[in-house]
């Protein structure tokens, strides 16, 4: 099974969800025929898999030229190959305004598909899950590289991931979709339960107004049999709302309110009022009058029309028409008639339910006359307000941010409201609003310019955004180009999600439990779904309990791997453990799991590889002899070494290795025992106290010693040191993120600092990600998750070392942050011998700065100011970023061989914000002093 995310619906008004999908509609070719068609291509030889049918289609723009129109979902050709431009239209769904070109997909192939027709899908129970149902998919465009685009017939039917439809609310066009959306075992992201919510206009304003704190027009509204949403509570600002006992006989009642709610100061500076209709039933037709605020009479009149009409749960508002806002132009007035502004702004739920942000179109038009989206060319915010007179880029910054605040306050409010409804209410277990359209006035209120929200919807603000996207699809220089699609982040949500359904109920065996470090493992696991069974060593060890099943078994005598391998095999299947996969996030257990995955026939990287990446001297003295092809080979990334087991070998390294040089443990984590040496003598000393201090497991646990405390002897390089942290399938590189590590406290190399993203060139941070790529296939690390650490010299990266799992300390947890990608999951999917659903170039939302504490260091302001519990509730209120990396009881004593005690980190919408916010707090916690200077760990960072 593989990640499927399909879409129904109007092209249109996905487009820019296929767009960050991989479809590019080039801006020179603009859209000319309104009823556009498919010309369908003779086929070619290509790949096909299992009984499946695939024809080549080619989907460019439109012409003039005249078409006939499908019957029956038929297909007819038009003109010749090479003159003919089609679209697409498919009977029952309507038509799309879009041009459609060959596609470069930036998702994984084909996982993108877009159905034309609900007959292409079928919904299906769903064993064990009564009242549910799974939902195929049996013919769909698809999306591939090199510019092809596909309709696919699937035989058998494919099985949906995630599924995003246009909903109709009543009989007609889209009711299909409504019904196959209802009850499915797949994530959807939205709903007709859902869908009618948002549609109703006065529950929207009430949530709006009494829970997001987002300003809106004054409301005065007539309510017949009010839902139970609506019902009770407290008044909100702004709203009053009238419930009526019934449709007749309210003259007196509504004169009265009418007359009061035009004549009060709730209206502000409004001249007009807008009378519509509240209700899902009412969705597209035209219910809006505006009548002057003098005309009470005709107001009163209107709405006892309309109140004849009404059935239960629906309502007429009376609503301020929001002046425009007046704009002075530099210099002379603009000529013609005064300009308004509708603002709409898309908002996506994002990792952890948090909303954000992703895109602001405008339209403009003239002020005294109704404003919509679908009327008016789609432009930036800063072209719009440019237009009507407000260009200065700190005002039209201050209007963004009010924009962007109470965007992402209504989507908060919505999901509030979406927590406390039942399955029922919501139209499925799996259905979420995974993206809303904000639509804004923009008017004065108290002197300041104010985003007024008027409705909020689905389709309408997501189609405006990609028209504008449309226009540069096609690579151009200037700022849109490297904006990111509105949909974008909604993309990530859809790939997530799609990763938890098929995730969910896997049964996992996880080899070595770990430290407290990795306590998020089970957590996380938990909100996955993931059935975890743990082989450990300690019989105490906290994990036992949170596991579907404990094995306890010795897994630190790694001289006895291949033998320790075979026997858990045999334990595996004597209890009768069904395991999709097997895995482990622990250095001391990489190579035990992967002989224990080839005994048990499930996905991993092969042993030997595994060997290869945890012995550091194997890794670059392989990785040397690796001359190419291909170029640029790995070896141009190796490092110059020699393998240390004696005090002879240490005398011989020497002159081998030119210094001053690095020593380290063989099989070593965290850093612990990596010292500079400048010339023999200390090569020699370090080596001894080595032997001394750190003989076995006992002495450090959870740093390698199990494997022995051989060391090795490699060249020092110049240069900053980075992470790259890869996510490899099938020998395919799905997606890296690179960080940046700050200078250390020499003659030791532990951690001090660290940012991510990555400060460097873009062609830097290429080079840096391919240098981490060839070495892990240079290995025969094919897949997996891999955190591979370099450093960045003037002649290029040259390898630290390779480290055959998942990023420790932070880095999970930043990535996530900053990304919405799960490591974790990524690992545990491989595992399954499942490719992760990760976009292909995700996008950072902001950057993080963060600083390593020491008990050595810290000891003191760990025990106050910095203390376990000051650190948690600051990063409670958002105001840092803690990561605890021990218990204060194992913690809170120094030592010589220490590793981090936790990180502290800074958020900020650049670099420099975030370097300047941490420095600001380690000075008053007191983490920054002379003998920790914070200034110079994060001096890299500019």
């Amino acid at each position: 099974m593989e990640v499927t995310l399909c879409i129904l619906g109007s092209p249109s008004t996905f487009l820019s969800v296929l767009l960050e999908g991989g479809v590019q509609s080039p801006g020179e070719c603009a859209p000319k025929f309104p009823r556009p068609l498919i010309q369908k291509r003779q086929p070619c030889p290509g790949p096909t898999t299992s009984q499946n049918t695939r024809q080549p289609w080619q989907l460019p723009a439109f012409h003039w030229t005249s078409c006939h129109a499908l019957s029956g979902g038929g297909l007819r050709k038009q003109l010749p190959l090479t003159t003919q431009r089609p679209g697409l239209e498919v009977e029952g769904m309507g038509t799309g305004s879009l041009s459609w070109p060959a596609t470069l997909p930036r998702l994984p192939t084909g996982n993108m598909l877009l159905c034309l027709s609900p007959a292409w899908l079928m919904k299906v129970p769903a064993p064990g899950q009564p009242g549910e149902a799974a939902l195929l998919v049996s013919k769909a465009v698809s999306f591939h590289p090199g510019g092809l685009t596909f309709l696919d017939d699937f035989v058998p039917p494919r099985r949906v991931t995630y599924f995003l439809a246009g909903l109709g609310l009543g009989p007609g066009r889209g009711w299909e979709a409504t019904e196959l959306a209802r009850d499915l075992t797949c994530p959807t992201g939205a709903s007709a339960e859902l869908a009618r919510l948002l549609e109703d206009r006065l529950l929207t304003r009430r949530l709006l107004a009494r829970q997001g704190g987002v300003a809106v027009p004054a409301t005065l509204a007539f309510t017949y049999k009010p839902p139970a949403l609506l019902q009770g509570g407290d008044a909100s600002p702004g709203l009053r709302l009238v419930e009526l006992s019934g449709k007749e006989g309210q003259e007196t009642l509504v004169k009265d309110e009418v007359g009061a709610f035009l004549h009060s100061e709730a209206l502000g500076d409004a001249l007009q009022v807008a009378i519509k209709v509240s209700s899902w039933r009412w969705r597209g037709r035209q219910v809006l009058r505006l009548h002057p605020r003098a005309e009470v009479g005709t107001v009163v009149d209107t709405v006892l029309a309309w109140l004849e009409k009404l059935e239960e749960e629906e309502s007429v508002l009376v609503e301020a028409v929001c002046p425009p806002a007046q704009l002075p132009f530099p210099g002379s007035p603009q000529p013609g008639p005064e300009l308004a502004v509708r603002i709409c702004a898309v908002v996506c739920r994002t990792q952890g339910d948090r909303p954000l942000l992703s895109k602001v179109v405008c339209a403009v038009g003239r002020g005294d006359h109704p404003l919509r989206h679908q009327s008016s060319l789609p432009r930036t915010l800063e072209v719009a307000l440019a237009q009507c007179g407000l260009g200065e880029a700190t005002q039209v910054a201050v209007v963004r941010r009010s924009v962007k605040a109470a965007a992402e306050a209504a989507l908060a409010a919505v999901l509030a409201l979406e927590a406390g409804l039942s399955v029922e209410q919501r139209g499925g277990r799996q259905a979420y609003t995974d993206f809303l359209g904000v639509d804004f006035a923009l008017t004065v209120a108290g002197g300041v310019l104010t985003p007024v929200a008027l409705e909020l919807n689905r389709g309408l603000c997501l189609e405006a955004c990609g028209a504008l996207e449309g226009l540069w699809a096609a690579p151009r220089s200037g700022p849109m180009a490297e904006e990111a699609a509105a949909a974008a982040p909604l993309v990530e949500t859809m790939l997530r999600r799609s990763a938890r359904c098929l995730m969910e109920g896997k049964q996992l065996l996880v080899v070595g439990g770990g430290g407290f470090s990795k306590k998020f493992v089970w957590e996380a696991a938990r909100d996955y779904g993931l059935k975890l069974h743990l082989v450990e060593s300690d019989p105490n060890h906290f994990a036992s309990q949170l596991v579907q099943t404990f094995i306890h078994f010795d897994v630190t005598e790694h001289r006895r791997d291949e033998e320790n391998a075979r026997l858990l095999a045999e334990l595996v299947r004597a209890r009768g453990l069904q395991l999709d996969g097997c895995f482990s996030y622990w250095d001391d257990c990489l190579v035990l799991t992967a002989l224990l995955c080839q005994e048990l026939g499930l996905p991993c990287s092969p042993p030997a590889a595994m060997r290869l990446a945890k012995q550091k001297s194997h890794t670059q003295l392989h990785l040397l002899c690796r001359q190419g092809p291909p170029w640029p080979a790995p070896s141009l990334h190796a490092v110059p070494c020699c393998p240390l087991q004696s005090e002879a070998d240490v005398e011989r390294a020497v002159h081998l290795v030119p210094l001053p040089g690095v020593m380290k443990l063989e099989f070593g984590a965290g850093a612990v025992g990596v010292r500079l040496v400048e010339d023999a003598p200390q090569c020699h000393e370090h080596f001894s106290r080595i032997a001394r201090d750190l003989q076995g497991e006992a002495d450090h646990p959870g740093i390698g010693l199990g494997w022995g405390n051989a060391m090795l002897l490699m060249e020092f390089i110049e240069g900053t040191e980075h992470d790259v942290d890869l996510v490899l399938f099938g020998g395919r590189l799905l997606a890296a993120f690179v960080s940046d590590n700050g200078p250390t406290r020499l003659p030791g190399f532990t951690e001090t600092a660290a940012c991510m993203p990555t400060g460097l060139a873009p062609e830097q941070e290429a080079q840096l990600v391919q240098a981490a790529f060839r070495c892990c296939l240079g290995c025969g690390l094919l897949d997996g998750v891999f955190n591979v650490e370099l450093k960045l010299t003037r002649a290029g990266p040259r390898l630290i070392e390779i480290n055959p799992r998942m990023g420790g300390f932070y880095l999970r947890d930043w990535i996530l942050e900053l990304y919405g990608v799960d490591l974790l999951l990524a690992a545990a999917m491989v595992a399954c011998g499942l490719q992760p659903a990760l976009p292909t170039h995700p996008r950072a939302r902001g950057h993080l700065v963060g600083v390593m504490c020491l008990v050595s260091q810290h000891l003191q302001v760990l025990n106050s100011t910095a203390s376990q519990e000051a650190l948690q509730a600051l990063h409670d209120r958002g105001l840092l970023r803690f990561n605890l990396f021990m218990s204060s009881e194992e913690a809170l004593v120094p030592s010589e061989y220490e590793e981090p005690y936790c990180s502290v980190a800074c958020t900020g919408s650049s670099l420099a914000e975030a370097r300047l916010r941490l420095l600001g707090l380690c000075q008053g916690l007191g983490i920054d002093g002379p003998h920790y200077p914070v200034a110079h760990f994060l001096s890299h960072f500019k």
